[in-house]
């Protein structure tokens, strides 16, 4: 049995961990892994018969290649977000059934967020034995509670407001960090929760203006130390912004209007002749060694995902849900988008979070 293991969209701390989980868990059973470099995109451009081509491309794993991986953020193996079905010269994916086949690979493990994962569903359909794994900060994938990344990237955003509070305060301003979460405010929800921030928006809510204003404003006259503090996601849209909720569908890089941040502080400075401070944490979220939760994830989901092929039980996503370990159909992230419960969750008259009934819910997993 050879294993193909990718991973696939944005790094996330974690990953490594999984990669030495499946590895370790692969050889104990006397199987073979393959490391298929750059997600979907290695398979397309490796050759089988060139030698110089699958060094390129692949990498074959063992005890010594994933020593002291799991310490390390980002993936060794490298990333992509391309999908071999939305090629310029059109459906590739029998091109990967093929380079499987010659390269003597039985299984594949991907590791994801919903790109990487909607493809490894339809090789799923095609009749490749393949198990997902769920990776990424926003924690928006259909069918888990958590995926890996989410809680590293909560504790870099946590930090990093604590510690902008100081410059705040010395300038006496309103500031307003803008993480990411394109589709789910859920990363912003979490980290303004837990840093105690005065408010937070979320992709899912428009922000009314005249009623945020008023509320960081008092807030700043609140503080003894004069300042305010709020929290935003990316993809959150200011109320009958047209123009802006266009962007949301777009990658970062694609972008071309200013960030959600900078147009709220744009409003907030002429409307009350306030000071702002913008920051923007982007990649830093997701840069550096996993957290304790991540590498514990990253961890179990790698073992569960080889347990999963050995038994047979191929085409399947592993999960968390309620705080157990768990696997579901592989083409359950297809059936909808995962967004921030809103009336659990939050409340849009105030922009806080509203934890409204805490007995029964699943510590860190909410």
């Amino acid at each position: 049995m050879r294993i193909g293991i990718l991973t696939g969209g944005g790094d996330v701390p974690g990953l490594n961990a999984c990669i030495r989980s499946i590895t370790l868990s692969a050889l104990d059973l006397g199987w073979q892994v393959t490391g298929i470099r750059r997600g979907w995109q290695g398979l397309l451009d490796v050759d089988p018969t060139s030698a110089l081509s699958r060094t390129e491309n692949l990498i074959e794993l063992g005890r010594e290649t994933v020593r002291g991986v799991d310490r390390v953020g980002g993936t060794m193996l490298h990333s992509s977000r391309l999908d071999p079905r939305t090629r310029p010269e059109g459906d590739r994916s029998q091109e990967v059934l093929e380079k499987l086949t010659a390269l003597g690979i039985d299984a594949v493990c991907a590791m994801g967020g919903d790109g990487t994962l909607r493809f490894a569903a339809h090789l799923s359909c095609l009749g490749v034995p393949v198990i997902s794994i769920p990776k990424t900060m926003d924690n928006d994938v259909f069918g888990t509670d958590y995926c890996i990344g989410f809680s590293t990237a909560i504790s870099r955003s946590v930090e990093a407001i604590n510690a902008l509070r100081t410059t705040a305060a010395s300038h006496e301003r309103i500031a307003i960090v803008e993480l990411f979460g394109r589709r789910s405010g859920e990363t912003a929800l979490m980290s303004g929760f837990l840093a105690q921030v005065d408010r937070t928006m979320i992709s899912e809510v428009p922000i009314d203006l005249d009623v945020l204003i008023p509320l960081l404003e008092a807030d700043k006259r609140s503080n003894p130390e004069s300042y305010s503090m709020c929290v935003v996601s990316e993809g959150a849209t200011i109320k009958g912004d047209e123009g802006l909720g266009e962007e949301i569908g777009k990658s970062a890089s694609d972008r071309t209007q200013e960030g959600i941040g900078q147009r709220l502080a744009h409003e907030v400075s002429s409307r009350t002749g306030q000071g702002t401070i913008v920051q923007e944490l982007a990649y830093l979220m997701r840069s550096g060694a996993p957290d304790a939760v991540d590498r514990m994830v990253g961890f179990a989901f790698g073992a569960l995902a080889v347990q999963l092929l050995h038994s047979g039980q191929a085409g399947r996503m592993v999960a968390l849900k309620g705080g157990n370990y768990t696997h579901v159909p592989i083409a359950t992230l297809l059936e909808q988008r995962k967004s921030v419960d809103v009336s659990a969750l939050y409340d849009p008259r105030t922009y806080r979070a509203s934890l409204v009934g805490i007995e029964g819910m699943p510590m860190l997993l909410y």
